[in-house]
């Protein structure tokens, strides 16, 4: 009996190694290891050699499992036969009484357990068994290998399958990166902070919307086509642009644009200078306009929305913006306020956005798909444009208005009321 138990004490660890390798090997990250590979880390030299033969692999940890488990089936069907003489005239039903003990055991301390357990650390648990697990690769091998071609060739034979083996190991995907940059953020250095925002942000690029890095069209600085050269100068000065959009009738109606440079060769008019000017729709992705803008050495936009208005104004350099942060050019505007009184007062522009707030303050105001800025925020939440002196609540967030237009809100006080 003793050494019964032993043995099955044995097989149910055998059962949770084979059972847990086989999850984390399917959920680690493939980059980490690929990274640590080429610093020259054994182990991962080592699980390099399983990611490059993933069937083979996985085929040789259902051998081994499987192996296991004849062995912990015959045996605890030893021990319990004895414990359950009462019912030996009925051969079914002991059957199935030693089924379901069996089956209870095993499932919990065979698979369950020790799979939520190495899919929690996979990395780390595939490197510390790296060396163990390559001893039952090479001892299951052969078995392995020949269910792997039977396997196949049943499928191309029997069922006239054509079965693509061509192997796709070094191929990352976006769930790697993910996975890499979470990590790397988790162990909390310092030192790498930014750079990890930048790998973040370039991973989230392809889900950002041109609505959500452009100028808005109350921001929006241009001309009329039939301004005066004077007026242009004065409006190019005022503004310190570099480019400047051109309207006929309406802002909703832009023509082109015109660029400072036009003024060196002394123009009789507005039109003599006007470039043509791109247009993208509010719902265009980022990395397309990136692209449209670099294909057509183009730096300016305008972007409109579903009824062919003007929405607001995009340049080359606010879609970069969304990966690298603030870069300081010509379009962005020094008249934003942000005074920190106290750690719980500060004087904001409302538009400032509500993520640059939280990220340099500390702050954890709500952040939504619905609006992008304080202004944005209030007004979500108040649905109307508060009068100066008003003062807006929204949970611990109290905002006094202190500067308002006829169609926004300019400058708020904000307080926290921890």
């Amino acid at each position: 009996m003793g050494t019964q138990l032993v043995v099955v004490a044995l097989a149910i660890i055998f059962s949770a190694f084979f059972s847990g390798v086989e999850i984390a090997f399917l959920s680690s990250n493939k980059l980490r290891f690929e990274l640590e590979r080429k610093h020259g880390r054994l182990t991962s030299r080592i699980l390099d050699i399983f990611y490059r033969n993933k069937e083979q692999f996985i085929a040789t940890m259902l051998v081994g499992n499987n192996i296991t488990l004849v062995i912990y089936g015959i045996v605890t069907a030893n021990i319990l036969t004895p414990l359950l003489k009462g019912i030996e005239e009925f051969p079914t039903l002991l059957l199935l009484i030693q089924t379901l003990i069996a089956t209870a055991v095993i499932l919990l301390t065979g698979e369950f357990l020790p799979k939520s357990i190495f899919r929690q650390y996979s990395n780390s648990l595939m490197n510390f068994f790296a060396f163990p697990i390559l001893l039952f690769y090479v001892i299951f091998y052969p078995i392995s290998k020949f269910i792997t071609w039977l396997s196949y060739w049943i499928l191309r034979i029997a069922f006239r399958l054509k079965i693509n083996r061509a192997h796709d190991n070094k191929i990352f995907g976006k769930v790697d990166l993910d996975h890499l940059v979470e990590q790397a953020a988790s162990a909390d250095e310092k030192s790498e902070e930014q750079e990890l925002k930048i790998f973040q942000k370039a991973l989230d690029f392809s889900e950002v919307r041109i609505r959500d890095c452009m100028i808005p069209r109350t921001d929006i600085e241009a001309v009329d086509i039939n301004d005066t050269i004077d007026n242009l100068k004065k409006v190019f000065v005022e503004t310190m642009y570099s480019r400047l959009p051109v309207y006929k009738d309406s802002i909703d109606n832009i023509i082109g644009y015109v660029n400072s440079k036009s003024l060196f060769l002394n123009p009789k008019s507005i039109k003599d200078h006007l470039i043509d000017i791109e247009f993208f729709p509010e719902t265009m992705k980022a990395n397309e306009a990136l692209t449209h803008f670099i294909k057509g050495h183009k730096s300016i936009a305008v972007v409109v929305d579903e009824f062919g208005g003007t929405a607001g104004l995009v340049t080359i350099e606010d879609i970069i913006e969304e990966i690298f942060g603030e870069i300081d050019d010509e379009h962005d505007r020094n008249d934003l306020v942000e005074k920190k009184l106290s750690d719980t007062e500060y004087i904001l522009s409302a538009r400032v956005e509500v993520s640059h707030i939280n990220e340099v303050y500390g702050l954890e105001i709500p952040e939504s798909d619905e609006y992008e800025t304080i202004a944005g925020f209030i007004l979500h939440h108040h649905q109307s444009i508060p009068k100066p002196g008003d003062i807006v609540n929204i949970d611990m967030y109290e905002f006094k208005i202190l500067k308002t237009n006829k169609t926004r809100i300019e400058l708020v006080r904000l307080t926290i009321n921890r």
